[in-house]
């Protein structure tokens, strides 16, 4: 697959002080960061600082922070509702060996530990430095490595679940035709291919099958995988 185009393929935006950082310079720019969350009050619960990459598209990335008291659940749903959701598709976490599902199933086929539900706690399940993963959907499978950066103090707003520390900027693509950015993925459902990334003029020359599965580029890994629009 060729490399994304531009200077901020491997760019983020810090969602606490909003600088713009490099994805290797990140974990580090956030431990300069985080103690201002702990400022805000003297109430405060254990977060988990999670840093999550696709392993084959390593341009999009996440940074986020979940209260230790909070569900693997819960982070289920932030990633869905960030980059994933698209059919109501199954997903699941393999931590230690162990299965987390959202629909766990009574048996298993071939054998093996039972698979667990997802209402297990993040503080009991994880600790720092654990890597694990995340697959949504068993057939167009989007796969996620998470890795516990660390645990620190900061304060429990009602209603707060999941907040995103920080997000990879949007990488950029050409246009196949024009070379001018692509905003449009032809051959929609199959996954990401620069091959068929185009501007909107561009798409416009397209025969009418493909104009039909045109789909929009979307800052997920899953950009053009299955009905993902975003």
């Amino acid at each position: 697959m060729k490399k994304t185009a531009g200077k901020n393929r491997r760019m983020g935006i810090c969602g606490i002080c909003n600088k713009e950082v490099a994805k290797s310079q990140i974990a580090r720019h956030l431990k300069t960061c985080l103690p201002a969350l702990a400022a805000e009050t003297d109430k405060s619960v254990a977060w988990f600082h999670l840093a999550v990459e696709c392993p084959y598209l390593p341009a999009y990335w996440l940074h986020v922070a979940i209260p230790g008291a909070k569900t693997l659940r819960d982070l289920d749903r932030f990633l869905r509702d960030v980059w994933l959701e698209c059919c109501g598709h199954l997903s699941g976490f393999a931590i230690n060996d162990v299965r987390y599902e959202c629909q766990p199933a009574d048996e298993k086929l071939f054998g093996g530990p039972p698979d667990q539900s997802m209402s297990a706690k993040i503080d009991k399940v994880l600790e720092p430095g654990m890597e694990f993963s995340h697959e949504y959907d068993y057939g167009s499978t989007t796969d996620l490595v998470l890795t516990v950066a660390g645990v620190f103090q900061a304060p429990l707003v009602r209603g707060d679940s999941v907040r995103l520390l920080a997000r990879n900027l949007p990488p950029e693509f050409r246009c196949a035709g024009c070379g001018k950015p692509a905003t449009l993925l032809a051959d929609g459902g199959n996954g990401l291919d620069p091959k068929n990334c185009y501007c909107k003029d561009c798409s416009e020359e397209l025969d009418e099958e493909e104009q039909d599965m045109l789909m929009p580029i979307v800052n997920s890994p899953r950009v053009g995988v299955c009905g993902y629009c975003g």
